[in-house]
């Protein structure tokens, strides 16, 4: 078996080149002009580089420039569109600048998110959006201390600067939706999400506002916190509707994934579930096929990135600060402006 080639080294092509290591490493970080290099040696190194396949040692570079190219995003999972459209609208931004894009899932673990944001800053990363994570101080402040830059993405923290949807106003609204043309005496609940996290109590917050603007009110038991699984989503509404009492005509789910329950248990007990009016903190086109009239909420995936980035770019220290992005609200169908 023959040997493999050995990797032509910066000292080769000066070599082949005839001219300096120096002249060599000016050419191929682009910074030949201000070092008044003959451009014609400039092209001679190129075109050797090329020839000989010299690729630079990309560690040694970081080092020399303090400079990785590197860029981390955290994310709780990529089950659902809206962590993915973060990613797929974060590696767009960051190639956009000449970074390369690293995006982890921690399946929102605290210590998995610990430990993968120390390693992201082990690697120098430039800069690191955090996002889904319910307390980022940690991450925050680790960041901070190590000189790399940071933002929170849809969960916000006191430590840095964070971009989060308009969790309150979009809930708002689809609970007016929601309760268009309901019988007065109609259950409508809140289904999904966490206790105490920023997100979630953000949300009943407007729904509980929509339900006040519609002379409505809501009790304990028709806010429902039981997490974003939909097996948990799932069994809530199994307890809901095999309860005795006033079962939910109208509920306003938190996620996609939550949502995913109720579709489940629409398809084991169509009987129950068949007449329920439905509105989702998020957004699946395919839940337009559901015979289920649904209202669905998009957020601003986008914007949410591009405000991240923003604070990127610019220089001063906006830790503390929270933007809020407006949603778009998605009735029955995708629109026109999804074309």
């Amino acid at each position: 078996m023959p040997k493999p080639r050995k990797r032509p080294t910066i000292r080769d092509l000066a070599e082949a080149a005839g001219t300096s290591v120096s002249t060599v490493s000016f050419v191929l970080n682009g910074t030949w002009q201000k070092h008044r290099t003959n451009p014609e040696t400039a092209e001679r190194v190129l075109a050797l580089a090329a020839k000989l396949g010299y690729q630079a040692n990309q560690r040694a570079r970081a080092l020399r420039l303090g400079r990785s190219s590197l860029a981390g995003m955290i994310i709780p999972h990529h089950r659902n569109r809206f962590f993915a459209g973060l990613v797929e609208n974060f590696e767009s931004e960051a190639r956009a600048r000449g970074l390369v894009p690293i995006v982890v899932s921690t399946q929102r673990n605290p210590e998995i998110e610990r430990q993968v944001a120390a390693k992201l800053v082990m690697q120098e990363v430039e800069l690191l959006v955090v996002a889904g994570v319910e307390n980022p101080s940690d991450i925050n402040r680790l960041c901070h201390n190590k000189g790399v830059r940071c933002v929170n993405v849809d969960l916000p923290g006191p430590d840095a600067f964070s971009v989060v949807t308009d969790n309150f106003g979009g809930a708002r609204d689809l609970t007016r939706r929601l309760l268009e043309a309901l019988e007065p005496s109609a259950r409508a609940i809140f289904l999904g999400g966490r206790e105490h996290e920023y997100a979630t109590d953000r949300r009943i917050e407007g729904f509980l506002a929509g339900m006040r603007e519609a002379g409505r009110t809501a009790g304990e038991a028709d806010i429902v916190r039981c997490g974003y699984s939909p097996v948990a989503a799932h069994d809530a509404l199994s307890k809901l509707f095999n309860d005795a009492g006033s079962p939910p005509l109208a509920m306003l789910v938190n996620s996609i994934t939550a949502f995913e329950g109720f579709a489940t248990f629409w398809r084991d007990r169509p009987d129950l579930a068949g007449n329920v009016r439905v509105a989702c903190f998020d957004w699946d086109p395919f839940a337009a096929c559901l015979p289920v009239k649904t209202i669905m909420l998009r957020q601003d995936v986008e914007n949410l990135i591009k405000v991240c980035f923003s604070c990127f770019d610019g220089e001063e220290d906006r830790a503390g600060e929270i933007s809020v992005v407006p949603p778009r609200l998605i009735i029955d169908d995708l629109g026109p402006e999804y074309e």
